[in-house]
């Protein structure tokens, strides 16, 4: 598994870090029982603090992306399409929002909007 951290981020390490998990997880590059690096072992290679890696694993947990079963590590957790494309509808409306924020902020019409977006989605 290789986790990119950017320092330049305007998001924290932990988010950077649970970010890509969730990426590798929802395209199916991590599957579902996969053991994780351990957070002591994903630190290091890090280069970060463990509490840092903690509060990933704590948050993809809540998140019910991976399990960590005590004494043997965090797996990615069985995933149902459900929950997926819930989380990829939430990642589409953040874009979204981006987009009709540019298009009201330059005066693009609504209609030029959903065109753009038409043609895209019937790619």
């Amino acid at each position: 598994m290789e986790i990119i951290i950017s320092n330049g981020s305007d998001k924290p390490i932990y988010e950077q870090i649970c970010m890509q998990v969730k990426h590798l997880i929802m395209n199916g590059i991590l599957s579902a029982g996969e053991a994780l690096p351990s957070m002591r072992a994903l630190a290091k290679d890090l280069h970060i603090s463990v509490i840092t890696v903690q509060r990933a694993y704590e948050d993809l947990t809540r998140d019910g992306f991976i399990e960590t079963v005590s004494g043997k590590g965090s797996f990615v957790a069985a995933q149902n399409k459900e929950f997926i494309q819930e989380e990829q509808l939430r990642v589409a409306e953040e874009l979204l929002q981006k987009v009709a924020e540019i298009g009201r902020a330059h005066g693009i019409s609504y209609e030029q909007m959903t065109n753009i977006l038409k043609l895209f989605y019937e790619e």
